[in-house]
């Protein structure tokens, strides 16, 4: 797990820093890496021993930042529980607490529950062959080739399959992503994921729907707390289908991606579209020409009008100034400026409902072309 090591000494002790330290983790689940390694890599990023024991297991693991087992332990050190299977993780730090050490105790102990239950059950998260997901997912295979890939993927072809797509806005690899998402929730159904194209395809067969979706709110919701929404994580959701057509859900999931916006509605259920997908089949080309998506594209390119466009994306996706300012993580004030900034520049008054319906439909237009 050389290539994945990070030092906090490396970084500033803020929200960015913060941001690197859930990446990192999530990184390492989506590397599928041993528990060993998992101490080894939290032991590193600390710069202390970090220790993991696990109930039925006699001997714990425990590590020093230079990689090599630690020697008797020198201080007390400050732990987490993992809850059910009991055990717990822990930093044996010399001095003060670091600033981020309750946030890497956290991730730690996230990590080492996901790792140990895969390990334990062999039903660990983990990236898929390209080449079968592509088959899977693609036009071109026949009925008998996807019946056997779904085999090959450990999939059951008399059940359901949903496809879940997942992109990112800040460059990072979005098969980590959302692998590291997945596992901020409880249980995790059997999962697949492969990044394909610019955006990772997940395959679940979940026991119940409404749970998964619940979680994955649930889970971006505790990203926007942790105030890693500048992170940017996307995802779309297509409907449960049988397992020979996953392609449908894939398509269904890739368009429901696209209507994303990390922070204010992050995630999309393609049932939950409606008529709007008949706005996804407006070729793209005509959408980037069009006036309001034009005068939007200006607008985002002077000094402040990312931010402004962002206001006015927030208040038309949650209807509330205020909410708009949670989701933002803004003084209503402040949104309230960049909104008259808006109406000042593209002449909508967005107290007419009129000019509120041509500011959304302007939204969603520039969204589907950036990402067509």
């Amino acid at each position: 797990m050389k290539g994945l090591l990070l030092r906090l000494s490396e970084v500033d002790a803020d929200a960015e820093a913060a941001v690197r330290v859930i990446a990192y983790f999530d990184e390492l689940v989506a590397k599928q890496a041993r528990l060993s390694d998992l101490v080894r890599a939290t032991a590193a990023l600390a710069g202390c021993v970090a220790g993991l024991r696990r109930d039925g297991v006699p001997a714990p693991l425990r590590f020093a930042p230079d990689g090599e087992p630690a020697a008797d332990a020198v201080t007390e050190p400050a732990s987490a529980d993992l809850g059910a299977p009991p055990g717990k993780v822990w930093l044996e730090r010399i001095g003060a607490p670091g600033p981020l050490d309750d946030l890497v105790l956290e991730r730690f102990a996230m990590a080492a529950r996901v790792l140990g239950r895969a390990e334990h059950a062999g039903n660990a998260p983990h990236l898929a062959d390209p080449a079968l997901v592509e088959l899977l997912l693609g036009e071109q295979a026949g009925e008998e080739d996807r019946a056997r890939a779904l085999r090959l993927l450990g999939l059951a072809a008399g059940r359901p399959v949903r496809v879940l797509a997942v992109g990112t806005e800040d460059g990072r690899d979005p098969g980590a992503a959302a692998v590291g998402l997945l596992a901020r929730g409880g249980s995790l159904p059997r999962l697949h994921v492969a990044t394909v194209g610019e955006v990772a395809a997940v395959l679940l067969q979940p026991r119940d729907d409404h749970a998964i979706v619940g979680a994955l709110r649930s889970a971006l919701a505790d990203r926007a707390r942790e105030r890693d929404a500048a992170g940017g994580v996307r995802v779309g959701v297509g409907d449960a289908v049988p397992g020979l057509e996953a392609r449908r859900s894939w398509l269904q999931a890739k368009l429901a991606e696209r209507f994303a916006v990390p922070a204010v509605e992050p995630i999309v259920v393609h049932g939950d579209l409606g008529s709007l997908t008949l706005l996804a089949e407006v070729p793209v080309a005509r959408l980037r020409g069009q006036d309001d998506v034009l005068a939007l594209d200006t607008l985002a390119a002077t000094p402040t009008g990312a931010a402004d466009v962002a206001a006015l994306e927030a208040f038309c996706r949650t209807g509330s100034l205020r909410q708009a300012a949670v989701a933002l993580h803004r003084h209503h004030s402040s949104v309230a400026a960049r909104l008259a900034h808006v109406e000042d520049a593209l002449g909508w008054r967005l107290d007419e409902p009129g000019d509120r319906f041509r500011a959304r439909l302007a939204l969603l237009a520039r969204r589907l072309a950036q990402r067509g």
